[in-house]
């Protein structure tokens, strides 16, 4: 793993699922499941793919800053690798941002789009979408299958 900080180790991969499972703990999907469900899916895709312990890490916090559930200063703060703190960033989506700039930003952080595969694979999983309206099943299967384009996944 990349050092963290000079004087600082990076939290342990325990340290972060907790500080993650704590920080979306009042947090639920759009099928009103709990969001730590879908970060443990996300963690374990990356590790499934050959994800490192900084991608696993990125992981557990993909949607930390962008949900809210931490802020911008505390991941520029966090004992965290350079490098996890960089695909978090990346995977952060900025408000008003096109998906096209949005992949761009994915693709040229490295380890970033492994994350985003994993995190996309959940997403569109079929007995996921299955609880879901039609009209917001089918929005997300869209979205999702151009961000997949957008990335060059298949």
């Amino acid at each position: 793993m990349t050092p963290a900080a000079p004087d600082r180790e990076p939290l342990s991969l325990t340290a972060v699922e907790a500080l993650a499972r704590e920080a979306h703990a009042t947090q639920t999907d759009k099928a009103g499941r709990p969001y730590a469900e879908h970060l443990q899916a996300v963690a374990d895709g990356v590790r499934a793919r050959g994800g490192d312990d900084e991608q696993i890490a990125a992981a557990w916090l993909h949607d930390s800053v962008e949900d809210a559930a931490l802020t911008e200063e505390w991941l520029r703060d966090a004992p965290l690798t350079a490098r996890t703190k960089a695909i978090v960033r990346a995977l952060t989506k900025i408000p008003g941002e096109s998906p096209q700039a949005y992949a761009e930003r994915v693709l040229a952080t490295p380890g970033a789009r492994l994350v985003k595969e994993a995190d996309l694979a959940h997403n569109a999983d079929p007995a996921r979408l299955a609880v879901l309206d039609d009209t917001t099943r089918a929005r997300l299967t869209a979205k999702y299958a151009a961000m997949r384009a957008l990335l060059g996944l298949r």
